[in-house]
């Protein structure tokens, strides 16, 4: 089955590189306009330069999205642009604990909390009143499957995407009736360049974390977008408050 969108607009956040990257150029490629948003003004640059020479219709913004005011300002600049945003996928995200959870750091908790959980809430803030007012839209946040158990070093991130999917789940169910559908996607360890940066010193890691995966490999940035255009097609218009496991099969171990 093809997918089929009945909107115009997609906005990604965090697509100046990894999935947010692949997915904006996935949007563009289903014909949308899309707005690229980073806190990297360069990297976003790039990629809507990218939709645009291959014939798209894209534009840059940059955007801290653990700041309202910046967040406000991205969602104008949207509706000024394109008029609308039919779909958005939060998808900014960090993860930069290494440790067990005695041995974390305030600082850490605030930053990871700050863009994994605030920034997922104040994107939701800003494109929910605008959502009702066209009339509907679909809304995908980045979770992971560190959402759905246990991550063993990566407690203050695990608890963050926990929280994503409480916030994706609430959310859904407050708009259900008003047209609106919100889904996590919840990706296991996905070949980035944040993978290949740590792993590359040490090329065992990287066959361990190929391990974890019963399919033997890790993920494709392009599965994760193909899974984020799924639950924004009219084929999951039934789908809604659902957190979407991509991971080779990890959480049914």
């Amino acid at each position: 089955m093809s997918m089929k969108f009945s909107g115009q607009v997609a906005l990604v956040t965090g697509a100046g590189a990894g999935i947010g990257r692949a997915t904006a150029l996935a949007f563009a490629e289903q014909g949308l306009k899309v707005v690229v948003a980073d806190i990297d003004l360069a990297a976003a640059e790039a990629v809507a330069k990218t939709i645009v020479d291959a014939g798209g219709q894209a534009f840059c913004v940059r955007c801290d999205v653990t700041r309202d005011a910046e967040v406000q300002a991205m969602l104008d600049a949207a509706r000024e642009r394109f008029g609308r945003v039919d779909y958005a996928f939060n998808n900014a995200g960090i993860e930069i604990e290494k440790g067990k959870l005695a041995e974390g750091s305030e600082a850490e908790f605030d930053a990871i909390m700050g863009v994994n959980v605030k920034g997922v809430w104040l994107c939701m803030k800003h494109q929910l009143p605008l959502m009702l007012a066209q009339g509907g839209g679909v809304i995908v946040n980045t979770a992971s499957v560190a959402g759905l158990g246990a991550a063993p070093k990566m407690s203050i991130y695990s608890a963050s995407k926990h929280a994503v999917i409480g916030l994706t789940k609430s959310a859904a169910i407050e708009y259900a009736k008003k047209g609106i559908r919100v889904n996590a996607v919840c990706p296991a360890v996905i070949d980035t360049d944040m993978f290949r940066r740590a792993y590359e010193a040490d090329p065992r890691k990287a066959e361990f974390a190929a391990a974890m995966h019963p399919v033997g490999r890790v993920g494709k940035v392009e599965e994760i977008a193909a899974a984020v255009l799924y639950l924004c097609s009219d084929g999951a218009a039934f789908t809604t408050g659902h957190a979407l496991a991509v991971d080779g099969g990890a959480t049914a171990i």
